[in-house]
């Protein structure tokens, strides 16, 4: 039997490459390890010791008009050091109670406009401030 363990990554086809490693780098702390020799180009960015995003490198922007993916979410702690990066940077953000559980999203969207959210436990909210 087969069981699902973890979403391993995400694959983001992006015109804006440089940019989009520097952004990632920049807000999630994520950043550019070993990539198979894939055509076309492109970086896989890790968390941890994981590549969980997956950037491929394409001649000129997708043109999604609805996306199937609405959000792709991660894991955190440093939710105040979290949100004074989002404003020192001019990102807008939404912090969002998660009805009936220990959770707090931040809402954040890429520079390709790819949503976003970074979960962290509602008890950082007193911090938050």
């Amino acid at each position: 039997m087969t069981t699902i363990q973890r979403l391993d990554h995400v694959n983001i086809l992006t015109a804006n490459l440089d940019d989009m490693i520097a952004w990632y780098g920049d807000i999630l702390d994520l950043h550019p390890g070993h990539r198979p020799p894939f055509t076309p180009p492109g970086a896989w960015l890790y968390a941890n010791g994981i590549p969980c995003v997956h950037l491929v490198d394409v001649a000129a922007q997708p043109e999604t008009k609805a996306p199937k993916i609405e959000h792709f979410a991660f894991a955190a702690t440093g939710l105040p050091e979290f949100l004074a990066k989002l404003t020192d940077r001019g990102i807008a953000y939404t912090v969002d109670e998660v009805p009936e559980t220990p959770l707090l999203q931040v809402n954040i969207a890429d520079l390709d406009g790819n949503h976003i959210h970074v979960d962290f436990a509602s008890q950082e909210r007193s911090a938050e401030n």
